[in-house]
This record gives structure tokens, sequence and C-alpha cells, in this order.
């Protein structure tokens, strides 16, 4: 955030110049008053009149050309928060998401146009223009100290109500923003089970469900309204009765000869633009909370989910990889889900990963892509650990499928070649490495297909096959598949099969968690967890021979 800070300064200091040449000259208008009540019209003097009329003229002309210039500033700088806060934005949201640490990602998107938005409402001029109260009153007061301490007091009162709005209604105004997003969550994820909502009859009890949550938060966003409503009329009211009370103090001081008719409506001009600042801040109060609370969210999110370093790039990896004593706890677990892991793989080597439901198998399937960290222990990739790597320099040479496979709206190709400008010889060498060829071209498209949201018209095996297609794009040297064969029926799975095959025989290094023993026949090495701890890692044939014998040890113990 703070580099994106330094890029604006100088586009907020140009505003700030601008605001100050512009409420210079709102005091224009309020001198020509003076001038006119008190020499043009007791003297007649039209000569007067007219160079008053030509000075002011060009004073307003310039003051439109400043005011429309610090509006287009104005937006060039939400135009620019937008632009650079986006990427390292997004790149916390999907590190965060990949770590399903961040349960709102959607709403970071959200706090960028909100903040965006700022730049777009009169709340930051109205900022930039409070400070300028002082300087309205303190010409008042040489007017008069009658009608300074007037206009001081008037200023204080408004000021305290801008300070009152904000303490009654900020924590209100959080609370509201966040039951709604609750509320919208809710239903965002209860869609990823249309199919068991509309089969089931489900709906009316989801409506139910979320009419509640939606309910509380109208429930908050109404008193908080109430409360907002409140304090915006009474601002206003306040602003015209100090307008009254003041033409009353000027009309009196009129009336005793201790102050000019100029003075009194020159005083009227001044105090009405000294407190338009405080009215629209006031006016503007939830809209700049929000700005508040959405800035601090996403200064949270990309502290703590930032941008990648720049680091030194490194060579092309071989494929070497070796796991020593990993252990790691998941975001808000006090229990380990791994426990003193290690194994060694060298270039070219197939590992199956096997053990029972909640082994801890796609969790170490994570870690070997460096989507997540351990907590103790390293995990290298050609003796460089995976953290010191830059994921945008690791990512072309990691193929992953994880266990719920997830297309992106667009093409096959654009999936297969992993949203970049697809590469039509690229794509489909890597569809014809996955052996997923000859089902993509019998597609109604073939490779140029539409396959909808999340792969939605394609059928759960045609999914897999594709990712495992977009896993094995470009020049792979580390594949990790998770449960890679859930939804694949027996063509597609000696489709994996000759896949796997073929990726030993051009020396990539291959991770493998299966439930099935169909794969674990092309695999050098196995590895069995349990509980999150390895039972038992080595080649394939001894492992298989152990599992074997273990197996008939406990039916020959179930016989006896």
């Amino acid at each position: 955030m703070k580099p994106i800070w330094a890029e604006l300064k100088p586009l907020l200091f140009s505003m700030a110049l601008f605001s100050f040449v512009i409420n210079l000259l709102y005091l224009v208008p309020a001198l020509f008053m003076l001038q006119v009540f008190d020499r043009v019209i007791p003297t007649n003097s039209r000569e007067t009149l007219w160079v008053l009329l030509g000075g002011v003229g060009t004073a307003l002309f310039i003051l439109f050309v400043l005011d429309y210039v610090r509006l287009r500033l104005q937006h060039l700088t939400g135009h620019i928060v937008d632009e650079r806060l986006s990427p390292p934005v997004v790149h916390a949201v999907v590190t965060a998401a990949a770590r399903s640490t961040l349960n709102a990602r959607p709403d970071a998107m959200r706090d960028i146009a909100t903040l965006r938005g700022l730049f777009s409402a009169n709340g930051l001029t109205a900022l930039m223009d409070a400070p300028w109260i002082v300087v309205y009153v303190a010409v008042i007061a040489f007017f008069h100290p009658a009608l300074g301490l007037g206009a001081a007091g008037a200023a204080a009162v408004m000021i305290g109500l801008a300070w009152l709005n904000d303490r009654v209604n900020q924590k209100a105004l959080d609370a509201v923003q966040r039951e709604t997003r609750q509320a919208s969550r809710y239903v965002e994820g209860s869609l990823r089970n249309a199919e068991v909502l509309q089969a089931m009859g489900m709906t009316e009890r989801l409506l139910g469900r979320w009419r509640k949550q939606q309910d509380e938060a109208l429930a908050l966003q109404a008193s908080t309204s109430h409360a907002s409503v409140s304090f915006s009329a009474a601002s206003r009211f306040l602003r015209q009765g100090v307008q009254v009370m003041m033409m009353s103090i000027g009309a009196y001081l009129v009336l005793t000869q201790a102050a000019s008719a100029g003075v009194m409506i020159a005083t009227t001009v001044l105090l009405g633009r000294a407190l338009q600042p405080v009215e629209q801040i006031v006016g503007s109060w939830r809209v700049l909370n929000e700005a508040r609370s959405a800035y601090r969210r996403l200064r949270d999110l990309c502290e703590h989910f930032g941008k990648d370093v720049p680091r030194m790039s490194l060579p092309r990896p071989v494929g070497h990889v070796r796991v020593h004593g990993i252990s790691f706890r998941p975001p808000g677990s006090e229990k380990l889900a791994l426990s003193g892991v290690s194994l060694n793989l060298v270039a070219g080597e197939a590992l199956a990963i096997i053990g029972p439901s909640a082994a801890g198998k796609s969790t170490l399937a994570r870690l070997m892509t460096g989507i997540w960290q351990p907590t103790m222990g390293t995990i290298r990739l050609d003796g460089t650990e995976l953290s010191t790597w830059s994921r945008r320099e690791l990512g072309p040479w990691i193929g992953y499928v994880p266990q719920d496979v997830e297309l992106f709206d667009g093409t096959v190709a654009d999936n297969i070649c992993r949203l970049g400008e697809p590469d039509g010889e690229a794509v489909i060498a890597a569809a014809k490495r996955a052996n997923a060829h000859e089902m993509i071209v019998q597609l109604p498209m073939g490779y140029d297909t539409q396959i909808g949201d999340s792969g939605a018209r394609l059928s759960p095996g045609q999914r897999q096959r594709i990712a495992l297609a977009r896993a094995m794009y470009g020049d792979v040297r580390l594949l990790v598949l998770d449960e890679p064969n859930a939804s694949l029926d027996a063509e597609g799975e000696i489709a994996l099969a000759r896949a796997l095959s073929g990726l030993r025989a051009e020396g990539v290094t291959s991770i493998v968690v299966t439930h099935r023993p169909s794969l674990v026949a092309h695999v050098d090495k196995i590895l069995i967890l349990e509980a999150g701890q390895v039972k038992q890692f080595g080649p394939a044939s001894e492992v298989m021979k152990s599992m074997q014998k273990q197996a008939q040890a406990a039916l020959t113990e179930r016989a006896a």
C-alpha cells in the first residue's frame, strides 16, 4: 500500500494546491458584495461597478477552470487507485483463498470499488476545504469581533455534530457491512449446491435462512440510516438557523452603525462557504466511513498475503524433490495435520501417496506445490526451498490437479494454456500428453468449445481430463495430482495411466494421491500416511509386498 500512496502524493498535493487557490477565489464574491454595498451604491459609481464586474468575472472563470481541473485530478486519482491496487489485492486474494484462510474473498474487490468511489464523491474535496473554515472565520472576525464569535460558534457546533455523527454511527456502519457481507456470502456459497437445492426442494429453506440474516442486516441498516438522516437533517437545520442568526447580528450591527450593510452581506456569503464543507462531510460520512473500513481491510490483506517480493531468477529445475521433517498445522487449528514427514524423489520418479481418509494426503499435496508452507521442516526443489521461489517463475514448472477440479469460464484452449494466450501447438501437445486430445476434438467446437462457469457444460470426467491437460501444459517438471481418477471412467483411467508412464519417460517427477490400486502399478515409490504421519515409505514393489503381508496377517488373525 505504501508505494501506491507514494505515487498518489503528487496528485493529492496538486489537489490541495488547487483547493488553496479555489478557496482564495471564493473570497472574491464576498468582497465584491462588500464593495458594491459600501462603495458603488453610496457613490453611484457605474465605472467602479464595471471594474468590479470585470474582476469578479475573471476570478469566477479562473475558479471554474481550477475546479474542473481539480475534479479531473480527483477522478484520475481514483483510476490510479484502482489500477495500482488491483494487482496486489488480486495476488493477495488468490494466495489467501488457496490457503483457505480468507472468508470474505469477493469483498476485497468490492473494497477497491469503495475506495475508488471515495475519489468520485464530494467527501474528499470537503476534507481538503475543511481547514479553510479557520480562514473564513478569521476574515469574518476582521469585519467585526461579534460576527467572528458567532461564526466560530457556528463552525464549532457543526464540527461537533460531525464528530458526534462519527462516534454514534461508526460501529453501527461496520456491523451493517459485516452482516450484509455474511448474508451475500451465504447465498453465493449455497449456489454451488444448486442441484441439491433444486432436487431436494431446499430452496425455500435456503431463502428462509438468508431472509433471517438479511433482516438482521436491514434492521441494523435502518437504525443506522435513521441516525445518519437525523444528523444530516440537523446539520441542514443548524446551517439555516446559523445563517438567520448571523444575518440578525449583522442587521443589529448595521442599525447601531457598528458595521456596514456590505459587511452584513459579505459575512453571510462567507459563512455559507465556511459551513459548506462541514455539511458535505456530515452528508458523506457513510461514504467516508466505508472507504476508511475498506482501506483497513485491504491494508491488512496485503500485509498478510502480499505480492511476491522480487527474487533472483533460478534456473529451470530438473525435478529433484526432497522433503525433510515437515509438520503442518492448518490455520485456526491446534492439531497438526502432518507431523515429521520426510521423503526423497529423484527427477523422473513417480510417487503414490495412499492412506485412509483424513490422513493428510491432500494437505501434503498442497505443501508440495508451495500453495501452503510447512509449519516446520523444509520442502526443496533441486535443493532450493519452495518458499524462496517466485510464484511467477515456479508456476510454469509445476502441474497441479486438485481434488475438487475447477475450470475457468472460457474455452477448452483457454483453460489448458492456463489463461495465457493460446498456443495451438502447445495446447494440443498438452492434451495429447494427457491422452485427452481425442475426447476434446469430439466436443461441439473442439478446443474452442465454451465450457461455461467452472466447466458447467462438461461432465465431471471431462473436466478432470482437461484439468490434467492443463497440469501438463508447457515444460512441467513437477506434477502433483490429487485423486486425478476420482471422476474418470475406465477409458479415462487407462488414459491417465498412459500419461503417467509417458511423464516418467520424459523425466517429469510425479506425485499422485490416490485410493485406487490401478495407478500404483505406474509409480516408483509409495508413501503411506496415517493420522498425518509416515507409516511406510519406499520402493513400490517393497511397500506392496509389505502391504500384502500385513493384509494376509490380518486375515489369518481374523480366521483364528
